[in-house]
Formats: structure tokens, C-alpha cells, sequence
């Protein structure tokens, strides 16, 4: 079967991306196409070198099974080609889907927090046991006889409803993508139809008022901070170096833990990754190894540092996430001023959690916003960044690309550019900027 190519349409999406890694990681041959803009995907699949195309009929011919991206129609170049030469086409999700059958399967699924979370326990299983793994920041690994395999299941028109997974973490349960969703009880629904295609167990964060009603015929862990929680942190410490806590299990204490990243979204993450580790019986002094060597995934809460600023990038386009990221700022540097920069992604996102943004935004210091970055699936609508900047009150000031100068105003603070779109072009001109005050600043 090895000898079959697969050819990926839409191969730099990120679930895409990581599809592809691993099925040349696992003597397939792979390659794809996508559009010619430059993604942060990209490097992955040249540095294993991983054949990368622009959409054209001519890629495909005889031979190849094509896996379909999500964000792709029967409106696509290639996918209207392999219909017509009846060439076989699989969806992205039903793929995956087939895929996990052959491992004991962990799952990740949640409004927030699903990428962090995978990426986590991807890497502690993997240095316990034989991981193979699917991240949504566009990493994956295949690693032939694996006992695991860890994935990201995204609830997005409710795909991951492909995946039955042995295991299932849920982060928790929020409105979100409003351009699919209806409201809050039709997340709900999709949430508890996916837990009903769970085999072993589910994880599920214990203050989620949503995941508390789960009614489904396997084992519900609960983890959190609270004594109704069946995984709990206790004498937990937190510190400018990380979190380091006890967990405890009916009763009785699992073991001590640390971690050298922040915010206590990170503490509920491990737990979830600590509480299935103990129902597989892993050494639990291998997983605390594990944790503390974990630094976090491409596009949350990246850091650099340029002159005397620290430049952090962040895929938080929620309000929830947007408030883990802060409090994480907030507790590595305590004593610094905290800068947001956010771009609002999709008009209907911004309409629809718009007191929501302003109320997490007005956690940072001085809040700075860009313009809108729209989806292709969306009418901008009556909608602006300036009616979101108009709820914050810590600034709210509207930022463009060839004026970035405001940001010159801070030193010895802490810049952290949120958005699922492209604000890391704001990202760079501003570190332009700065690099030519540095001799000024020194």
C-alpha cells in the first residue's frame, strides 16, 4: 500500500499540513497544492521535502487518491479534474477518521484550547511511549507501531463527528464560529454528538457548566481546581519561571508536578494530559520529566526579544483566549506594562462576542486593534474595528500598517500581537520600526 501517492488539496491548511507529515513519516508519498501566499505551515513540509504545487488541473492524474481540505468545494480546480477522471477523492476528516483505527486514540476537542492541549500531550506521550500525532499548528508526526495517536478534532461544521476515539479531552464548550453555529445549544448538541462516539473515556474541564451534562455511556473524568473535580491541582504555586502542583485522585495524591509555561489554562491543559496518562498507567515521575520540558506550539505565546521590548505572537482570536493569553503575560512579567494588538478575525465573530472582546481586551495595560481580517465565506456587513475599539476602555485605538509609530511610546514592556489572520505583518513592521530607535534605546 506504501507505494500509493496521496495528493493533498489545500496542503498548507494546518490540519492538512500535519496530515501530509505524517503519512510521509509513515513511506507514503505525499505532495499537494494550495494557494501561491506564503503560510507559517509551509516550512514543515519543505524541510521534509514534501512536494508542493499551485492548484492546477494538471497535478492530477492517474494513480493518485486525493484528500480534500475542509475549506475546499467541488468548485476547485483539481477536485472538478478528479471527478471527472473518476480519480478517488477523500475528505480530510473522513481520512483521519479511518486513519486512528489502528492506534489507541486521543482526542482533542474544545472552543479553546485544542492546539495547546494537543501539542502538550503529544509531546509527554511521546517521550513515554511510541506517539504518533496530528497538531493543529501544522506539526505531525507518524512513527510505524505506535501504541498512540494523538489529534487535534476540530468542531467546525461539525467535523470531528468522523473521529470515535478511544479517548476525548474537551476544553470546554463556547459559542463560536457564529457563521456556522446557530447559538450556544447547537455547539452543545455537536459537542454530545461527538461524545457519543467515544470508546474508552472523556476528559472534560470541571467548571464547564455544559460539560457537566454530558450523558453518554462511558467514564467522565473531570479535572480542574475544585473538590467536585476527579482529577484536581492542589498547592498550586505560580511563578515568572512557570507553575509547578499536586494533583490528586479520589482522594489520593498522583504525584507533583511542574511546568515552565503560564497561566492557568496551562495547569488545567496538564491535567488533562496527567489524568490520562494515570488511566494508562505511564511512571508518573516520566510524565513530570515529560511536562517540564514542554516550551508550547507554533503561534501560542511566542517570544522574542528586541531592544528592551518583548514581542509576543499568539493565535488568540476569542475572547476566552484572548484572556489566557494576558493572564499568562501577567504571570511571567509581573512588573512590566502589557500591550494588545488585536485583529479581529471574521465580521460575524466581532459582531457576535463583541462586549465579550472588549471585556477581555481591557485586561492588558493599553489595547490597540487593527482593521478586520474578513473571511472569504463572509459579507463584511456593518461592522468595524473603530464600534469594538469604541467598548474598550483601555485604549481601542485603531492601528494601520504604514503608521505604527504609537507603539514607539513604550519601553520595557511586553507587545503581544493576538489574531487568527494576518497580524504578524503588523508584528514585523513594528520590529522594523524599532530596530532603527535600537542605538537611540541602548
Amino acid at each position: 500500500m506504501n507505494n500509493k501517492t496521496f495528493h493533498f488539496v489545500g496542503i498548507k491548511g494546518s490540519g492538512m499540513s500535519s496530515l501530509a507529515l505524517v503519512m510521509n513519516d509513515l513511506g507514503y508519498k505525499v505532495q499537494g497544492s494550495d494557494i501561491d501566499k506564503y503560510t507559517f505551515t509551509q516550512r514543515g513540509l519543505e524541510q521534509a521535502g514534501i512536494k508542493v504545487m499551485t492548484f492546477s488541473a494538471d497535478n492530477i492524474v492517474e494513480g493518485l487518491t486525493v484528500i480534500k481540505g475542509n475549506a475546499f468545494d467541488d468548485t476547485n480546480i483539481e477536485i472538478q479534474t478528479a471527478l471527472n477522471k473518476d480519480i478517488e477523492i477523500v475528505k480530510y476528516t473522513d481520512f483521519l477518521g479511518k486513519l486512528i483505527e489502528d492506534y489507541t486514540s486521543i482526542g482533542v476537542a474544545g472552543a479553546h484550547g485544542k492546539t495547546s492541549t494537543t501539542g502538550l500531550m503529544a509531546h509527554v506521550l511521546s517521550g513515554v511511549e511510541k506517539t504518533s500525532y496530528l497538531i493543529g499548528d501544522g506539526s505531525g508526526k507518524g512513527i510505524k507501531d505506535s501504541k498512540f495517536f494523538v489529534f487535534e478534532a476540530d468542531e467546525y461544521r461539525r467535523h470531528f463527528l468522523a473521529y470515535k476515539p478511544n479517548y476525548l479531552v474537551m476544553t470546554n464548550i463556547d459559542y463560536d464560529h457564529p457563521d456556522y453555529f446557530t447559538g450556544i445549544d447547537d455547539v452543545v448538541d455537536a459537542f454530545e454528538s461527538e461524545a457519543r462516539n467515544v470508546k474508552n473515556a472523556i476528559f472534560a474541564w470541571g467548571d464547564d457548566p455544559y460539560l457537566r451534562k454530558l450523558d453518554v455511556d462511558v467514564p467522565v473524568y473531570y479535572y480542574g481546581l475544585n473538590d467536585d473535580d476527579d482529577f484536581q491541582a492542589i498547592n498550586i504555586t505560580r511563578t515568572t519561571r512557570g507553575s509547578a502542583f499536586d494533583v490528586i485522585h479520589k482522594g489520593e495524591k498522583v504525584g507533583s508536578f511542574e511546568i515552565p509555561i503560564f497561566g492557568e489554562h496551562n495547569i488545567l491543559n496538564s491535567l488533562a494530559v496527567i489524568g490520562i496518562s494515570y488511566l494508562e498507567k505511564m511512571d508518573v515521575k516520566e510524565v513530570n520529566a515529560e511536562l517540564q520540558t514542554f516550551h508550547g506550539v507554533k503561534r501560542r505565546f511566542s517570544e522574542k526579544v528586541v531592544s528592551d521590548m518583548v514581542i509576543i505572537d499568539d493565535y488568540a482570536h476569542h475572547p476566552q483566549e484572548i484572556k489566557a493569553t494576558l493572564d499568562a503575560a501577567r504571570q511571567k512579567y509581573p512588573d512590566r506594562e502589557i500591550v494588545a494588538i488585536f485583529q479581529p478575525h471574521t465580521y460575524t465573530r466581532t459582531l457576535a462576542l463583541m462586549d465579550d472582546f472588549a471585556k477581555s481586551l481591557d485586561l492588558a495595560d493599553k489595547v490597540y486593534l487593527t482593521d478586520i481580517f474578513g473571511s472569504i465565506r463572509e459579507q463584511q456587513g456593518n461592522i468595524s474595528s473603530q464600534d469594538l475599539g469604541n467598548k474598550v476602555h483601555n485604549g481601542g485605538d485603531v492601528l494601520k500598517l504604514e503608521d505604527m509609530s504609537p507603539l514607539l511610546d513604550y519601553e520595557n514592556a511586553v507587545m503581544i500581537f493576538m489574531g487568527a489572520g494576518d497580524v504578524q505583518k503588523y508584528e514585523i513592521e513594528y520590529e522594523k520600526l524599532l530596530s532603527t530607535l535600537i542605538p537611540n534605546k541602548q
